[in-house]
């Protein structure tokens, strides 16, 4: 159960609507709410600079189908800066899950927001990709979740095991 829904502030219903367009268009099977916004779904709000999609794509050769998302959303007034696509001036990055991020996406929890139908990673994945990665930013978040989430710890470790990941020392 969710702490804290992302701020109001931000465009995510666009952003998850445009996810769930990619579905309709035939250009992604699934799709997730991942990375830090994903946690601020658990835990006391942060700062994070923007929104990762990890996606399960149609396309399964090497570009995962992200030159087809790209042109859908540029058609839709969506900006690409970098790697980011921009809604609302907000930066959109969309990411090809596979492994671990694939079954975040595949197991993610389903909610709605602001209407739209809507699906973010649960917190023991958020957790498991976190200690995948590394990094400090990474290690706190583990930690917060740990201590603000309602984690399931069997399920955590069973992740963990599988993807022969340790979570880091504190």
């Amino acid at each position: 159960m969710a702490v804290n829904p992302p701020s109001d502030d931000l465009p995510l219903a666009a952003v998850m609507r445009a996810a769930n367009g990619l579905v309709a268009a035939g250009l992604i099977e699934d799709w997730a709410l991942g990375g830090a916004l994903a946690a601020i779904y658990y835990v006391e709000p942060f700062t994070t600079y923007d929104a990762d999609i990890f996606f399960i794509p149609r396309d399964k050769g090497l570009s995962a189908g992200i030159p087809a998302i790209y042109q859908h959303l540029q058609a839709q007034g969506w900006q690409v800066e970098g790697e980011h696509l921009l809604v609302g001036g907000f930066p959109v990055q969309f990411l090809a899950a596979a492994g671990l991020t694939d079954e975040a996406v595949r197991s993610a929890e389903k909610l709605t927001y602001e209407g739209v139908p809507a699906k973010v990673f649960r917190a023991e994945h958020i957790i498991a990709i976190a200690a995948s990665v590394g990094r400090a930013k990474d290690k706190a978040r583990i930690e917060q979740l740990l201590a603000q989430a309602d984690v399931d710890k069997t399920y955590l470790a069973d992740v963990l095991q599988r993807y022969k990941l340790e979570l880091p020392m504190t």
